[in-house]
């Protein structure tokens, strides 16, 4: 199996050394919506949420200046604190240590949280528990509205019998012999098909502290642990016109530690797609499906269900000789998606979509030259000819056939690549 340097954080998200943020933070979203668990059929879950958990470190580590730099001089060794001084190889303790002021651990670095034994960072120092960080989807109605939902939340807190020493008045400590009094040991996690990374966590027979109390000296509260469960209700506000990829944070909501400060619970918003609208950033596009009576002499109807269930009526009336032609595109200001700390809205774009009758919907020869009269007449072609032939015609050809086979890239629905080299100045059959 490979092991953390062999895996190349930008060919996990398809990019380049030299992509920028904002390459990166597309590529991230790419990536997780192709990979998301949700998404892909029941067989595929696991192979998935091990690309999608992939996506997400790649992300985290290239979307930050600091760490980005890390991995680009040191990769993923950088974030492995038991290969530091291996091979030449830097302390990675020192480098944390110098970077960041010597604070005990570093949130959002995948797997340093509760090293509270680096340089400069004493155990008495103030530190911040791990973030709970996790997706949460809403519908495109929900963000146009806005949405306030309540949900119970079970968490860690420090005991309040010990103050989160773990044992009576007095009780001694002795060295956990789980991670040998470090307080943290190292786990490995598969992030691809033959692929593991090794990260450091705190350790849970000791809670991150590296001491442990005899069982007799114990807290009756907790057990020893120096935490216990605490229920509470949460309120989860969702402001209207939000997108995909906000960030809401409850901020101390997480689990604590004796002397760290709470994490914090991120929730990620997804946005579900929606079977009639299309958001891009605060404007809304959809089809106008109208027939093609209406698109030749008008209407004047409902023709769409807003996001806060509104109808949207059109008075589209002739005279005025405008005719509705396919694709081509109408828009209704205001009636986009609302912006956030804002009363300004987007716009709504709508496409025309011609249904045209079945076939056979004339009936006889009387109706056809009717419609005939009644419509435009055809220009007259005075061109001249030589010789004219009469060509019989396949109806509803599939344009999917056009230049099958042929290696052509202007072939109907082909995706006809030019491979290593094949194609147009590429190796040929020479002729004797």
């Amino acid at each position: 199996m490979a092991v953390d340097e062999e895996i190349d954080l930008y060919e996990v998200l398809e990019i380049t050394k030299g992509s920028s943020k904002i390459e990166i933070k597309k590529a991230y979203h790419k990536a997780a919506l192709a990979h998301h668990p949700d998404k892909v059929a029941e067989d595929d879950r696991a192979e998935a949420e091990i690309r999608f958990k992939a996506a997400k470190q790649a992300y985290e580590i290239l979307s930050d200046d600091d760490k980005r730099q890390l991995y680009d001089t040191h990769g993923m060794a950088a974030f492995d604190p038991s290969k530091g001084g291996m091979g030449g190889e830097p302390d990675m303790d020192d480098i944390f240590a110098q970077m960041f002021g010597g604070m005990g651990g570093f949130a959002g670095m995948p797997g340093m949280s509760g090293m509270g034994g680096m340089p400069g960072g004493g155990r008495n120092v103030p530190r911040k528990g791990r973030s709970v960080e996790q997706e949460y989807e809403v519908s495109l109605e929900e963000l146009y509205k806005g949405k306030t939902t309540k949900f119970s939340n079970t968490k860690n807190i420090v005991c309040s019998m010990c103050k989160g020493s773990g044992g009576k008045q007095g009780a001694k400590t002795h060295s956990c012999g789980m991670c040998n009094g470090r307080g943290a040991k190292q786990v490995l996690r598969q992030v691809g098909p033959g692929l593991v990374t090794q990260e450091t966590v705190p350790c849970g027979n000791c809670q991150g502290s590296g001491q442990v109390i005899p069982e007799k000296q114990r807290c009756k509260k907790c057990k020893g642990k120096k935490v216990v469960e605490s229920k509470n209700v949460l309120e989860l506000y969702i402001p209207r016109g939000a997108r995909q990829g906000d960030r809401i944070t409850l901020a101390g909501e997480a689990d604590q530690l004796p002397d760290q400060e709470p994490g914090d619970i991120i929730f990620t918003l997804t946005e579900s797609q929606h079977d009639v609208f299309e958001r891009a950033g605060a404007d809304l596009r959809a089809e106008l499906k109208v027939s093609l009576v209406e698109a030749l002499t008008g209407f004047n109807r409902v023709v769409i269900t807003h996001l806060d269930g509104r109808g949207i009526q059109m008075n589209v009336q002739q005279p005025n000789g405008n005719v509705l032609r396919p694709g081509q595109v109408l828009k209704i200001e205001g009636e986009g998606m609302p912006m956030k700390r804002s009363d300004a809205r987007g716009d709504l774009y709508l496409v025309v979509d011609v249904e045209f009758p079945e076939d056979g919907w004339l009936k006889n020869d009387a109706a056809v030259e009717k419609l005939r009269d009644a419509l435009p007449q055809a220009e007259k072609n005075d061109e001249k000819h030589d010789e004219v032939e009469e060509v019989d015609v396949e109806w509803d050809a599939d344009m999917e056939e056009f230049g099958a086979g042929s290696g052509d890239p202007r072939a109907g629905g082909g995706d006809w690549e030019d491979e290593e080299g094949e194609g147009e100045g590429g190796p040929q059959c020479a002729t004797q």
